[in-house]
């Protein structure tokens, strides 16, 4: 009787963690707007304050706890789940030049700003998009490549991703997220070797995210280089013995289809 029950608990206690560990949450809707409705990292934000699947999204969200799943799954569920909120804010503001102008009144941006409005809702409950990255995501999964997967809705940030994040593919798409914002972007990211200067985006400077990338310029050189094949380039960046190490300027307008119009018209012009 003892060896029966004893035995019978250990299929229970075996069988409650596989249910645990398979917990899911499904993207599919969220991937399939990026993909109909983001392209080369510009946002079509008019479509997504039409589609039915949005909202449903956002309330799948708001009721999902992610702390069962595994570790990929979570990191790529509040990837997610910030870049589909920092949407919804530019949408319940009906922002159309940037996102600092939200919470904004006599030309200051008010102490919550646009980051801390509590806006997004996981699990039951609300949080800032600051809090999303700075007290969940920076802290807990301690990934440095996640600042090339979150998009605070401006033109220099790295671009919007047109699919969802996975726990399945998470590790190969902030690879991919890295090689876009620092190969594809030399508006943003370039090395000049002749000069022997390393240009790199603010986002590598922004609060103290520095540190999540080693701590120092050499670091951040050193980090980066990885994402360049062998050559003068990555030789520079490994070394840290450039001349010049700066910062190009960020560029907060909107990623949406009118602001993207809009600077294709200035850049014509001159």
């Amino acid at each position: 009787m003892i060896s029966r029950a004893v035995s019978l608990a250990l299929v229970a206690l075996l069988g409650a963690v596989p249910a645990r560990a398979q917990a899911k949450f499904d993207h599919a809707d969220f991937g399939r707007l990026l993909t109909e409705h983001v392209q080369d990292g510009i946002v079509d934000y008019d479509a997504f304050r039409t589609a039915a699947e949005f909202p449903r999204y956002l309330e799948r969200l708001a009721a999902f706890d992610p702390a069962p799943l595994p570790r990929d799954e979570q990191l790529a569920f509040w990837i997610n789940a910030y870049n589909a909120y920092t949407i919804q804010l530019i949408l319940a503001h009906d922002e159309r030049k940037s996102i600092r102008n939200i919470n904004k009144s006599a030309g200051f941006i008010k102490g919550y700003g646009p980051w801390k409005e509590k806006l997004a809702k996981v699990g039951g409950t609300s949080y800032g998009l600051d809090h999303i990255e700075q007290k969940i995501i920076r802290p807990t999964y301690k990934e440095p490549r996640i600042h090339f997967a979150l998009v605070c809705a401006a033109m220099g940030c790295p671009p919007l991703r047109p699919e969802a994040y996975t726990g399945a593919k998470l590790k190969q798409q902030l690879e991919d997220q890295g090689k876009v914002f620092l190969r594809q972007s030399p508006d943003k990211n370039r090395v000049d070797v002749e000069s022997k200067t390393v240009y790199v985006s603010e986002v590598f400077k922004f609060r103290d995210y520095q540190k999540d990338f080693g701590g120092s310029k050499e670091a951040v050189g050193r980090f980066i280089a990885k994402w360049y094949p062998a050559g003068p380039e990555r030789e520079l960046l490994e070394s840290g013995k450039w001349r010049k190490f700066e910062y190009t300027d960020y560029d907060w307008s909107l990623n949406s289809k009118e602001q993207a119009a809009r600077s294709k018209e200035r850049a014509t012009r001159q």
